[in-house]
């Protein structure tokens, strides 16, 4: 399958132009024997080309690889998205004209980032499908020490070759299924802050995330029911929900208060210094988090509104320590809960449950998430079970992004 991008550009009913650096979208079994037409096909045949492996993916792809003018083979173990690694690789390169990063979701972050950089394009080729990053052009990397999702640049390719990627373990199956059934929460979020404070919303953008969902959706539920993957179908949702990050300039589609919580487990705050997953297996306890979450909230009467206080710098370096409050704290300088008046929530509490009410109940998604093997609970990721509810409290700090558990901060249940 091959993706029309150009149906998503120009002008939309939002209002805004959208654009899409992404040219061509290729999710196809074999599809790395037609990789140079594909090359050809976006203009960048013939371009001096440095491809980027780790050293798992790079054994496990032999027979398998692109033609390179350099070919960079990083350390697996350890390999983290940080820009003090990504800038030391760059010191290697051999003045490229494209970047080709081959691999999983870290990988792509040493193509991204480079390119970016020194102004060049990047195409992708992904081996699995555990995230919806491949077509994104946002960098999920640690900048001077706090992790950010930083608007870079986006892959002018991407050539999933189904091959490769069916054979990614169980684990990373379940992973991206966590990582799309997160839309749940995003979606509601976005759509919650449009209602009360009159952000921006996209109608195509927020259809195609909701496009995205509504096929991992139904692969998963096959999934569970026979324990065979419709690689092609989980990964062109990835692809799908990458897009929106394009079309948009930023995440909001696809990352809401439950995706803070990947966020939370790379950063390390005190008390969660055991914590550890993968990124879709850390968003699956995020989005499982908020389900519960906000349907208890809609089980209650309707709130009453409190004052905005922003967050104190005593509560901030409690909860991140030194060593973080610092980044934490310039984040939350202009808190967006500042910029409304608090009783917006409670004056369109009504609509806020009905959209609460089109998420999936906790006990559907638990046995969703069972069945499927997916990480869903803290101690899953260690997290001690104890710190479930704080830990969606202390994520909400970790971005300045309206969300509905953000917003607790000026409702009042009592």
């Amino acid at each position: 399958m091959i993706m029309d991008c150009e149906k998503y550009v120009g002008k939309c009913e939002c209002g805004r132009d959208h654009e899409l650096e992404t040219k061509k979208v290729v999710v196809e079994y074999n599809a790395i024997a037609n990789f140079e037409q594909y090359m050809a096909d976006v203009g960048l045949a013939g371009k001096k080309r440095t491809v980027v492996y780790d050293s798992v993916i790079y054994k496990l792809t032999e027979g398998k690889h692109v033609a390179a003018d350099q070919e960079i083979v990083l350390e697996a173990n350890g390999l983290r998205a940080e820009d003090v690694i990504i800038e030391d690789m760059m010191a290697k390169l051999d003045n490229p004209e494209v970047i080709v990063a081959y691999g999983a979701g870290t990988i792509m972050d040493f193509g991204r980032y480079p390119a970016y950089k020194l102004g060049i394009p990047f195409v992708a080729v992904p081996t699995l499908a555990s995230s919806d990053g491949f077509t994104a052009n946002i960098c999920s990397a640690i900048i001077k020490g706090q992790k950010k999702s930083t608007a870079m640049c986006a892959p002018v390719l991407v050539v999933a070759d189904l091959d490769i990627i069916k054979g990614a373990p169980a684990r990373l199956v379940a992973s991206g299924i966590n990582d799309i059934l997160s839309k749940y929460i995003s979606l509601t979020d976005w759509k919650i802050a449009k209602i009360v404070s009159g952000e921006y919303y996209c109608p195509m953008v927020a259809d195609l995330a909701q496009e995205a969902l509504d096929i991992m959706r139904e692969a998963a539920d096959k999934y569970a029911k026979t324990g065979v993957a419709d690689h092609e179908a989980m990964t062109m949702a990835q692809m799908k929900s990458g897009l929106t990050m394009q079309l948009l300039n930023h995440s909001r589609a696809a990352s809401g208060a439950e995706h803070l919580m990947a966020h939370l487990v790379e950063m390390q705050p005190p008390r969660f210094e055991g914590a550890e997953g993968i990124h879709g297996e850390c968003v699956g306890v995020g989005t499982f988090a908020c389900i519960k979450k906000y349907h208890e909230l809609a089980a209650l009467p309707t709130p009453k509104a409190k004052a905005f206080e922003p967050l104190s710098e005593a509560w901030i370096r409690e909860k991140f320590g030194d060593r973080l409050a610092p980044g934490i704290i310039k984040e939350n300088a202009e808190d967006v809960l500042g910029t409304f008046d608090p009783q917006n929530i409670v004056d369109h509490w009504d609509e806020i449950k009905a959209l609460i009410a089109e998420i999936p109940s906790a006990e559907e998604m638990e046995a969703l998430y069972s069945a499927c093997g997916c990480k869903y609970l803290p101690e899953h990721i260690g997290v001690k079970p104890e710190l479930g509810e704080e830990m969606l409290t202390i994520s909400a700090a970790i971005r300045n992004r309206l969300t509905l558990i953000r917003m607790l901060r000026v409702l009042d249940f009592c």
